[in-house]
């Protein structure tokens, strides 16, 4: 058991039959009446946020989220297979608990799988990945000084906005959470 007033950020609790995890909290006391911790909080199924007030001696289930390193095996229709590097146990994963930021993750690439209590609600492809670029139109030299892009597509068909001089073929660096070309790759 937890304590509003123990609440840190990063601190997942179950509330209500869901889990939440606490992004921002800040303990109150006013001049009259009693003190309360006002919380900013993320329901970590939903993604979610909300901002409540709690009472310091409210108490609530602590909620442990498992983070397990799997390796993106394939995907069947809707299923996405991924393997356990330690026992070789391959677990689907439903299309719905895959994020946008998903359509940046290729084959054999290693990924984190969120789960509470043996369900899958999460998967979060690594930070930044490097891929190739199968599809934009040519590039033009010298054309580096203006901050014009356009539309490439990468490997895993996912579309990209990328610099002028980026060409087809050119290995380039993608921040997964945004979705942004950050560098061209360097090999």
């Amino acid at each position: 058991m937890i304590s509003a007033g123990e609440f840190r950020n990063g601190v997942t609790f179950e509330m209500d039959g869901q889990v939440m995890q606490v992004i921002q909290f800040q303990h109150v006391k006013p001049g009259k009446g009693a003190a309360f911790v006002r919380t900013k909080m993320k329901n970590v199924i939903t993604g979610a946020v909300t901002e409540t007030s709690f009472n310091p001696t409210a108490k609530f289930e602590n909620a442990y989220v498992d983070r397990r390193d799997m390796q993106y095996s394939y995907n069947d229709g809707d299923l996405y297979y991924f393997m356990d590097m330690e026992t070789f146990e391959m677990l689907p994963v439903g299309k719905d608990s895959l994020g946008d930021d998903f359509r940046f993750a290729k084959e054999e690439m290693m990924c984190k799988i969120l789960s509470y209590k043996g369900n899958v609600f999460s998967v979060e492809p690594p930070l930044f990945v490097v891929l190739e670029v199968t599809e934009t139109d040519p590039g033009f030299k010298g054309n580096t000084a203006t901050n014009t892009l356009k539309p490439a597509v990468v490997e895993t068909g996912a579309e990209v906005k990328v610099p002028l001089f980026i060409e087809q073929g050119d290995r380039i660096k993608i921040d997964t959470r945004t979705g942004e070309y950050l560098e061209r790759a360097k090999d």
